[in-house]
């Protein structure tokens, strides 16, 4: 019988529910549609949804036509845009770059991770997002669109672009910030002058109706706003026997990967520790005081040398002996197999998003093992003797370091190879309605049934050489939707989940007996109050029917 679980950070977005299937080589669902939540996997290059009276580009040509700065409507820089559940103790003062600094720039020399310094807003998941993304440049110019300056037809707006639900939506902010004496309260960068990465996170907090909604939350819903695409999340303890395949697969196909060690206190990358605004503000106001008063003959004001300190220090991770940072994530950016003393070795190759501090054990950088490598399969796997972030491991080693995996698979083709993949999407929604369809979980046999019901049809088996079964790989994900945006109405996130039955020749909705006398035979492994949850499966060709729940029935 299946039993609820709590996520450890579970506040992310919701209202109804869009049930959706990836699966590979081929499946075949009764509905989908261009429109649907996953249509980014097949094109990467569809315009944006028109959701403002005026385009970016008419806002801004108006703005500089009437030589005024632009300002939002919209997301005005006053209270209603940072907190919706207390006020703040102290008054922020919204101010524009240049009057922060003398020299603002909008990118310098290229977005990247060390751009990225956080506030206490406890939005790190967004912010670990942002440092994946960094690492594809083609995603990065989709989100954040380069052609922004405070230089050339500056006029106080900027946009960005986020995947919402269907289709790409365009944010238009005016550039006005948060401060508290002169310094940014949220993201900064570590170049007192460059401000993408504040910007971004303020287009994604007029996204979600405030800052405050930025609050808690996990990497994966970031990427997929990012990405379009579909996240495979895994506990490593749990993880399938065939997990190294299935990083093989996901680096041929261009997703985002990215790999966390949880520390001892249960704190992981992308997630942040439940705490109050007040007490957050009031503990930024004393670090604040802090730093000012170790530097108390400098005056800093409207310069752009000022060290961009951190308001309230956020510091998690914890390095360990071998080299690894627990609370932290690394990006996966290879996956291969080598040959060492006559046996087969799998590798991983991870890269630490500081740039510096890697992993010293077996197959590191300076390890003994290289020296039983001839020069030219050094080459091909681009081993480097540096300290870059990067380092190689055993696949065994990681698994028995790493405690949880996330792909965010992109395309159902591969972003950079020439080869194809063979995937197809299927894409359906719908809604749970109370006393109609919001039947409730398998425990609730007498309402179970009313569920909305999807078809699946699997038709052929993978193409996989090694694998003698008759069996079909698909992913299945499950989302609410718009739930953190409608958090200061009080909407929290459901407890969801999903099984799924095989079934033959019928068109018409399941009744009760037919769940009373046939088992599931898939389902996800729990309900839990996550935005999306998502799972690979393996089954036979046939025909089987999906229906996503709430763990109770009414809601």
């Amino acid at each position: 019988m299946p039993s609820p679980v709590n996520a450890a950070v579970a506040q992310q977005t919701a209202a109804g529910s869009v049930p959706s299937t990836i699966s590979s080589p081929v499946a075949e669902g009764t509905s989908g549609g261009t429109g649907g939540i996953y249509s980014a996997i097949i094109s990467r290059n569809q315009p944006i949804i028109r959701v403002q009276e005026k385009t970016y580009e008419e806002l801004h040509k108006k703005c500089l036509e009437e030589n005024v700065l632009y300002e939002d409507p919209d997301f005005p820089p006053n209270e209603s845009s940072l907190f919706y559940s207390q006020k703040v103790p102290i008054k922020f003062e919204w101010k524009r770059p240049r009057e922060i600094c003398e020299n603002p720039r909008f990118i310098i020399g290229g977005a990247n991770r060390t751009d990225i310094c956080q506030g206490e807003l406890g939005d790190c998941w967004f912010l670990a997002a942002i440092a994946c993304l960094t690492l594809n440049k083609k995603l990065l110019c989709r989100v954040i669109p380069h052609d922004q300056s405070f230089i050339h037809n500056y006029a106080g707006i900027f946009h960005f672009q986020f995947w919402r639900y269907g289709g790409w939506v365009d944010v238009v902010i005016d550039d006005c910030l948060p401060t508290y004496n002169n310094q940014l309260v949220f993201t900064k960068s570590s170049q007192r002058n460059e401000f993408w990465s504040a910007l971004l996170e303020k287009a994604y907090a007029k996204l979600h109706g405030s800052y405050e909604a930025l609050k808690g939350g996990n990497t994966t819903e970031a990427m997929e706003d990012f990405t379009g695409g579909v996240t495979e999340f895994y506990e490593i303890k749990d993880a399938p026997k065939d997990t190294y395949k299935i990083m093989k697969h996901a680096i041929d196909r261009g997703s985002l990967m990215a790999s966390s060690i949880d520390d001892h206190l249960g704190f992981s990358y992308g997630s942040t520790p439940q705490s109050d605004i007040g007490e957050l503000i009031a503990r930024m106001v004393k670090n604040l005081e802090n730093s000012q008063m170790s530097h108390p003959n400098v005056n800093y004001q409207g310069t752009d040398e000022m060290p961009a300190w951190t308001i309230v220090p956020m510091q998690y991770e914890t390095r360990m002996s071998c080299g690894l940072v627990k609370g932290h994530a690394y990006s996966v950016t290879a996956v291969e197999e080598t040959t060492f003393k006559g046996e087969k070795i799998r590798l991983v190759r991870l890269r630490n998003p500081w740039g510096q501090v890697e992993w010293n054990g077996p197959w590191s950088d300076k390890s003994e093992e290289w020296n039983f490598i001839n020069e030219a399969e050094k080459v091909r796997l681009q081993h480097k003797v540096v300290e870059d972030g990067e380092f190689w491991i055993s696949f065994e080693d990681f698994m028995r370091h790493f405690t949880k995996l996330e792909i965010c698979n992109l395309t159902p083709d591969t972003l950079e190879a020439d080869k194809l993949q063979a995937w197809t999407v299927s894409v359906n929604e719908g809604r749970w309605v109370r006393g109609c369809s919001a039947g409730g979980c398998r425990n609730y046999p007498d309402t179970f049934w009313t569920n909305p019901q999807y078809r699946l049809k699997l038709l052929e088996e993978d193409d996989d050489p090694e694998d003698e079964e008759v069996i079909c790989s698909f992913l299945v994900a499950l989302m609410q939707k718009n739930r953190r945006k409608e958090r200061k109405l009080g909407a929290n996130l459901y407890t969801i989940g999903f099984a799924i039955y095989e079934m033959h020749s019928t068109k018409h909705h399941l009744q009760k007996d037919f769940f009373l006398y046939n088992a599931s035979k898939a389902r996800s492994k729990t309900y839990i109050n996550m935005r999306e949850i998502s799972e690979r499966f393996r089954l036979p060709p046939s025909e089987y029917v999906i229906i996503p729940s709430t763990y109770e029935p009414h809601q």
